[in-house]
């Protein structure tokens, strides 16, 4: 028990350094593109643009292993950090608006659907029930954590818990694309640990909501129809 409270410290001290280094770093280009013509709403477009070439250019892995593979992981690394600025140039430039951001966690909803989906034809492809399984049980995740977080804030509280963020996500994503040319099995392992912590944040962030609201002397049921 000791260890594991250990080691659940460890990770979230990990998180918290590349967080905090991602979001300095990210805020330094935002004020510089704050300065231009650029629009939220386009780098939201274009984002999602490029995910659903790079699930494209993934789909037909068979005609180049290497070139379709890579090609794809670098356009889905692009377009999710376009997808990530989008909500900070919206936040700098005072341009922030209710269906923006509305429009960008749908869309970012689209570009990791689009990709995994992707990855789940390729796996079935070459004849890998399995794989395919888990990318199922990988995408039934990804949603619920934007879903769980969703809802916590529909209630007041604090949803943003936990170790399978959007960003993690990406990450774990395009290293098995990107290891792929290798051996497949090597996407199969990133899938399945993206499946793994993804379904983990859900149960995270289901207690975290539920301490809240036992904390507060909130109510943990839902009398609203589901």
């Amino acid at each position: 028990m000791g260890q594991d409270m250990r080691e659940t410290a460890v990770l979230h001290r990990v998180k918290q350094g590349y967080t905090t280094g991602a979001r300095t770093l990210a805020s330094r280009s935002i004020v510089g593109l704050a300065r231009t013509r650029v629009t939220p709403n386009a780098l939201t477009t274009s984002g999602v643009s490029l995910c659903l070439a790079a699930s494209v250019l993934v789909f037909f892995e068979n005609r180049g292993t290497w070139l379709f593979y890579w090609t794809g992981a670098a356009l889905f690394v692009v377009g999710s950090i376009l997808d990530i600025l989008d909500g900070a140039l919206a936040r700098v430039g005072g341009k922030t608006t209710p269906f923006g951001a509305f429009l960008d966690s749908t869309t970012d909803r689209i570009g990791e659907g689009a990709m995994l989906g992707s990855i789940a034809l390729v796996f079935n492809r070459h004849d890998h029930p399995v794989p395919l399984a888990l990318t199922f049980a990988a995408v039934a995740a990804s949603f619920l954590v934007s879903y769980t977080r969703a809802r916590a804030e529909a209630l007041g509280r604090r949803g943003d818990v936990g170790i399978g963020s959007r960003a993690e996500r990406v990450v774990v994503i395009t290293g098995g694309l990107v290891l792929a040319p290798v051996s497949i099995w090597l996407l199969v392992g990133a899938i399945a640990l993206l499946a793994a912590t993804a379904w983990l944040t859900v149960v995270q962030r289901i207690l975290h909501v539920r301490t809240q609201l036992i904390q507060l002397g909130g109510s943990t049921s839902d009398p609203a129809k589901r």
